[in-house]
């Protein structure tokens, strides 16, 4: 089972939702999100927030389409979108895709992004990946991967999340690299390219967010 999640973020930034939805993929909506999956014609199994940013006819239309509701009140410790994520990552999927997570508010997009760390710090084998209309983004904890090329997300960065990460290893790169150590803040592994079908990265330490971009 995939499960994917569709927050509220602004409408221009998604891609095409309906090239994700297969048979085994369940949808569900955080807040205005649930609204918009209703208008695409995508049924949320579960929606979550505390629905500030609905008018009252929308909130109407989204209890007449969704049987189960988790609503919250404005005042809660964690954000709608890790209220979901929790729920989501107890249901063991095998891939959490997360969507309209991007642009408008960076403190979202910031908090979003390191919703990411939690079940690579947990070493939970479950995927999750970010989704926008350019970018692709996960986070991958220390160990060995093979990525394909894609040719609609041609860039490809590296950027480290922990203070250090060590050991990292570039195969099939237009820059490759070899048992490197590169630390917060670096730049040394931003839009790299593969030279190949695939290529691939490993480390031994530390936690990488990896962006999958186009222009």
């Amino acid at each position: 089972m995939n499960i994917n999640i569709l927050a509220g973020g602004p409408e221009e930034f998604l891609p095409n939702l309906h090239e994700y939805s297969g048979e085994n993929d369940i949808w569900v909506g955080v807040d205005r999100g649930v609204y918009s999956l209703i208008n695409k014609n995508l049924k949320p199994v579960i929606g979550f927030g505390d629905f500030d940013s609905v008018s009252k006819e929308e909130l109407q239309v989204i209890e007449g389409h969704v049987k189960e509701m988790k609503r919250y009140k404005p005042e809660k410790n964690e954000t709608d979108m890790e209220l979901a994520l929790n729920w989501a990552i107890t249901q063991e999927p095998v891939l959490i895709r997360i969507f309209g997570a991007t642009g408008g508010r960076l403190d979202h997009l910031l908090a979003n992004v390191h919703l990411l760390v939690k079940p690579v710090l947990e070493e939970n084998p479950v995927n999750m990946v970010l989704i926008d209309n350019q970018n692709i983004l996960s986070l991958k904890g220390p160990g060995s991967y093979k990525i394909e090329q894609r040719a609609d997300k041609k860039y490809i960065s590296f950027v480290p999340i922990t203070l250090d990460v060590r050991g990292i290893t570039l195969e099939g790169f237009k820059y490759p690299l070899e048992n490197r150590h590169i630390s917060i803040g670096s730049t040394l592994c931003i839009s790299n390219e593969l030279i190949s079908d695939y290529g691939t990265f490993s480390f031994s330490e530390g936690i990488l967010l990896v962006i999958r971009s186009n222009d």
